[in-house]
Order: structure tokens, then C-alpha cells, then sequence
């Protein structure tokens, strides 16, 4: 992989752990069972507040960590290199990062296939046409491919908020009430 683009599409620690898991995958060609491994760890990540406290919490020591967290791969069949990883994690008391490492990982794997990665927030879960529509309006305005990366958060009430790059679409209830907010106490 090109080190300029990995340099600038990962940063930080985060950065460097899925800098790391990506190429170990490339090199062991196993580039997409990590990349759905590391898909059901953000699902589960995303539905289970238990497994959200086990990897922030800084009371669990590592053995316990590492225990759990191995149940929780064995449990979604997770492939034996990212397996392999979330041990390390656990072992380094770095679980925490683990949500940014799958969103490098998910930019680095964008990058190598010449794409940018869209993170979209909605208020509920899109469909697969709400999706593709999406990413075919955000592909004419970019002029490249558009990976999306979705997440729900009720609190912005309707819309969406986008963020490519470094530019950002906020078009969500939520801040269109707060400007209307703003704009009847002037």
C-alpha cells in the first residue's frame, strides 16, 4: 500500500493499530474476512451497551478483557487474525480504541480501493435503496467512488448529517431547530 495515503488516512494511535491489522490482512490475503469480522464487531458495537462498557471500562483488568472479549468474537465468528487482534488489544489495554480502528481500517481499505469514505448519521436506520441512493448523489458530487459508513443517533431527531472529508452536510432536525432557536432570541 502506498505509505502516503496510509499516512494520511489513518492518524493517531487508532491509526497505526489498523495501519497494522490492514496490512497483516493484505499480506495474508484476508483482506475481506477481516473487513466483515471487524463489520459485525461495529454492529454489535452499535447495539449492545454491554459490550461498549466491557471495552471502555477501566475496571476490567486485561485477562478479564481478553476473556470476554474472545467470547464475543467466538460468538460472532469473528476470522483468527482479527481474533488475534482484539487480543492484543485487550492485552495493551487499547479496547477502547477499538471503534476508531475500525473506522481507519474501514478508510485505509477505502483508500486502496481508490473510494472515500462517507460517515452518515440518521435518526433511524437507512434502507438498502436509502443507502444506494445516497451514495450515488454524494458519487456526483464528489467524482468518486462513496463507501458509507451509517450510523443511527435518534437525538438528531430527522434528517442527516454527512461528513466527507473534511466537509460536513448537517441537515438534521435537531440543528435546524437550534438555529431556529438561535434566530428568535436575536
Amino acid at each position: 500500500m502506498d505509505a502516503q495515503i496510509s499516512s494520511s488516512v489513518a492518524t493517531g494511535l487508532s491509526g497505526r493499530y489498523a495501519r497494522a491489522l490492514f496490512e497483516l490482512a493484505v499480506s495474508g490475503k484476508a483482506l475481506g474476512a477481516v473487513e466483515a469480522s471487524l463489520k459485525s464487531l461495529r454492529e454489535a458495537l452499535d447495539e449492545s451497551t454491554d459490550l461498549q462498557s466491557l471495552i471502555s471500562s477501566p475496571l476490567v483488568g486485561r485477562g478479564a478483557a481478553g476473556a470476554a472479549v474472545a467470547g464475543v468474537a467466538e460468538g460472532l465468528g469473528v476470522d483468527a487474525l482479527t481474533k488475534n487482534f482484539l487480543g492484543v488489544l485487550a492485552a495493551n489495554r487499547r479496547l477502547a480504541l477499538l471503534p476508531a480502528v475500525i473506522r481507519d481500517f474501514a478508510a485505509l481499505n477505502a483508500a486502496r480501493k481508490g473510494e472515500v469514505t462517507a460517515q452518515v448519521t440518521s435518526a433511524h436506520k437507512l434502507s438498502a435503496a436509502q443507502s444506494k441512493a445516497l451514495a450515488a448523489k454524494l458519487k456526483a458530487g464528489i467524482g468518486r467512488d462513496v463507501t458509507l459508513d451509517v450510523r443511527v443517533d435518534p437525538a438528531i431527531l430527522g434528517g442527516l448529517v454527512v461528513r466527507v472529508g473534511s466537509r460536513m452536510i448537517d441537515s438534521s432536525l435537531k440543528t435546524r431547530l437550534d438555529n431556529l432557536g438561535l434566530a428568535l432570541k436575536a
